[in-house]
């Protein structure tokens, strides 16, 4: 059944977006300051679940792209994602097409909400990737041979760019990232167009519902003075998601990051606290927290959501936010079957990312489950 979202539901699903986006999708703060601003003009909106959108409805994706720190540093004007989703719309000839999100994080939840109140129209609950992937290609709507292209991208400075008939996803990605980062390092871009039934059979479904249960769960967590992070490890077991698990606490020690090719890579190195004591954990990320490692065992790895959170509100840190002294929380969600197919694999497994190994299930989780 389609349902309200409110501009009260920002907070609880800015939270939850934050912890889905597991480090990556942009900072869910801008991001909910512009839906928002958008929302407060027109009031809630309707969110469609995708049993009941129309087979030939249109629908396009919409997103921040480019490097977290620079969008951190340089706040967008607001008026990119309504611009690159009307660009491609009047391109492709469909004037009466729906904003959805392209990945479950940060910003990239608040975007399609921005836009869907300024032009009043209802938004999809579904992404391509269930969490934030760094490229544009690790889509489940790649997956399953949906041309990303037509696309259009818009810069802070107003500089709109139609890609029209790209050949394959991967050259998509690889001139995007090229414009993106000559348009000053962050663009919003609006891709895949697509059909309701299409939307039907390739899309992760529930995430705007799972973001906004998650961050729910937190809050009300804080209010009763209970720990946040083991009610949002209950709330996340829904739409297809595993039981999430906290996998390590302990105190940043070290941050290594720099922008590269336009993206965000680093480690985070985290000391054990509590139970956790005498023991290192690793985390190496693009953009999104990508493989966790606990001395030389791989305990989490994409496409699994892992994100890091304060150890004591719950709330996500973000992979441009890490600083060293932080006492921290790393969190595992299992993501949805959708997302491990052995097809989908090849794309975001580790060998999708450059690492010499396949994915396995959650070390931690396998162990809890043989009862070790």
């Amino acid at each position: 059944m389609s349902w309200k979202l409110g501009i009260d539901d920002l907070d609880a699903l800015a939270i939850g977006a934050a912890i889905l986006g597991t480090g990556g999708g942009g900072d869910p703060y801008i991001g909910r300051i512009m839906a928002e601003a958008a929302m407060a003009q027109r009031g809630p909106l309707t969110v469609y679940t995708v049993d009941e959108l129309p087979d030939n409805q249109w629908v396009i994706p919409i997103a921040g792209m480019g490097a977290p720190t620079v969008l951190f540093e340089k706040p967008p004007r607001g008026t990119e994602p309504m611009e690159a989703f009307l660009r491609l719309a009047e391109h492709i000839g469909v004037p009466d097409a729906w904003p959805c999100p392209i990945e479950a994080g940060g910003i990239n939840s608040m975007v399609p909400l921005q836009v869907a109140a300024q032009l009043g129209r209802p938004v999809v609950d579904a992404d391509g990737m269930g969490r934030a992937f760094p490229e544009l290609y690790m889509q489940t709507y790649h997956i399953f041979g949906i041309s990303g292209s037509p696309a259009c991208m818009v810069s802070e400075f107003g500089d709109a760019v139609i890609l029209d008939r790209i050949h394959d996803n991967h050259q998509l990605e690889w001139l995007a990232r090229g414009l993106t980062i000559r348009l000053g390092g962050h663009s919003f871009l609006a891709q895949f167009p697509m059909q309701g039934r299409d939307v039907k059979r390739a899309a992760v479904r529930g995430t705007l519902s799972l973001g906004l249960r998650i961050g729910r769960a937190v809050i009300e967590a804080q209010k009763q003075h209970i720990d946040p992070l083991s009610a949002l490890c209950e709330a996340a077991n829904y739409a297809g998601y595993g039981p999430a698990f906290i996998a390590f606490r302990g105190k940043i020690t070290e941050v290594r990051r720099r922008t590269e090719a336009g993206f965000a890579k680093g480690q985070v190195t985290i000391e054990g606290l509590d139970g956790d004591r005498g023991s290192t954990l690793g985390i190496e990320f693009q953009n999104e927290n990508l493989v966790v490692r606990r001395g030389e065992q791989s305990i989490a790895m994409v496409p699994d959501l892992v994100t890091v959170l304060d150890a004591q509100t719950g709330l996500a840190i973000t992979t441009e936010r890490l600083r060293y002294g932080q006492r921290v929380a790393v969190v595992v969600i299992p993501a949805p079957p959708i997302m491990k197919s052995p097809e989908a694999l090849e794309v975001w497994g580790p060998r999708g990312f450059g690492y010499p190994f396949d994915y396995v299930e959650p070390a931690l989780r396998v162990a809890a489950e043989k009862g070790e």
